[in-house]
């Protein structure tokens, strides 16, 4: 019924009346014919086209300085984002991005950058899945579609303590959308130690009706031994003391099985795979990276999670004592939840502060 919003191989063929538009640093506002006007005495790239003139690639990225949010998308809808692409000259915790649906004034989606695209580390891992990808050398990649109505805006803030680059691309199309839509959101959550005998949380407060649709989890390690014998826990619609969906393991949520372990190897094998992976493993390297670190997601694509009123989700920390005891783990945990919902968006508490952030 509305061509060109849901874009799939199967309906490549099918002629729209969607307008495909694009936000870079070259079209910051995605104008018809907006595209490669910037003046030689005003581009960031005056000097290596020089030779060259308008036209050619004269302002490619912009910088951001320290303490500042700027707005890289200002979009009239109705319409949709369909892919985002973008890589940082910051540590990727200390650029934040932040969505903000319909004119409101509270976020729908506030989350370092990093960890947005399931690189919670800050080191580069590759990930091939259908709703993220980052590809050499830190090129981030996400294909959550994201309508709006009326206006979409997106902002980076740098809280690096210095200058830093942003190179960018927003690809929308404007297009009539049907009444029912529902929000894309995602948000961050960092524990770093979880506290002895507590569980993760990976986001509560969700108000509305909607449906859960993928977690990152950066996850280092604290103790020796298993680390990922714990249960993740959806409680929804007035869900208290016990959920409506519990899981049965960490390695079993994110698509794994026992230990995530190469048994030929004896070692943790990595994979990425259209709906889930374990995407990043850092090894301790005998001097200062002395904790093992794991990046994990789980995108929903064909099974989302949906709730009518309300949502809260959880996940243990559970390694092994002796004598076959379950052992709570106090590890450095940092996890993304991302979900669709009707608006208005609950106010989020507010972000951890830049030491907070800090991988350490």
């Amino acid at each position: 019924m509305y061509p060109g919003i849901t874009n799939s191989i199967s309906n490549l063929w099918q002629l729209s009346n969607a307008k495909s538009r694009s936000i870079s640093a070259e079209n910051p506002t995605g104008a018809v014919s907006g595209g490669a006007k910037s003046d030689l005495d005003t581009g960031i790239a005056a000097r290596a086209a020089r030779d060259l003139g308008k036209g050619w690639k004269v302002d490619p990225y912009i910088v951001i300085e320290d303490k500042e949010e700027r707005v890289i998308a200002d979009i009239e809808g109705p319409g949709i984002i369909n892919h985002i692409w973008c890589t940082p000259g910051a540590k990727w915790r200390f650029f934040i991005i932040r969505f903000y649906w319909e004119g409101q004034e509270n976020p729908s989606v506030e989350c370092p950058l990093g960890d947005f695209f399931a690189s919670g580390w800050g080191t580069y891992a590759p990930i091939s899945s259908l709703a993220v990808c980052v590809n050499p050398g830190s090129a981030f990649n996400c294909y959550w579609q994201m309508p709006f109505k009326k206006h979409c805006k997106i902002t980076i803030e740098n809280i690096s303590g210095k200058a830093a680059s942003l190179y960018y691309q927003v690809d929308y199309t404007l297009a009539e959308l049907p009444q029912d839509i529902a929000y894309f959101h995602a948000r961050f959550n960092r524990v770093n130690p979880l506290p002895y005998k507590e569980v993760f949380t990976i986001v509560d407060g969700i108000r509305g009706k909607g449906q859960y649709v993928g977690t990152y989890l950066a996850w280092g390690v604290n103790n020796a031994g298993w680390w990922g014998e714990g249960e993740i826990k959806f409680y929804m619609d007035g869900d208290k003391d016990y959920p409506t969906i519990c899981g049965t393991g960490t390695e079993d949520y994110f698509c794994g099985s026992y230990n995530f372990e190469n048994k030929a190897e004896h070692e943790y094998e990595t994979f990425s795979t259209p709906y889930a992976g374990l995407s990043q493993v850092i090894r301790p390297d005998g001097l200062y990276s002395s904790q093992q670190r794991f990046g994990l997601y789980r995108w929903h694509l064909l099974d989302p999670i949906r709730f009518e009123s309300d949502l809260r989700v959880t996940i243990q920390a559970l390694g092994w004592r002796d004598e076959g005891r379950y052992l709570p783990l106090q590890d450095d945990i940092a996890g993304v939840a991302f979900w669709y919902q009707t608006l208005p968006t609950a106010p989020f508490p507010p972000l951890l502060d830049r030491d907070s952030l800090e991988i350490i």
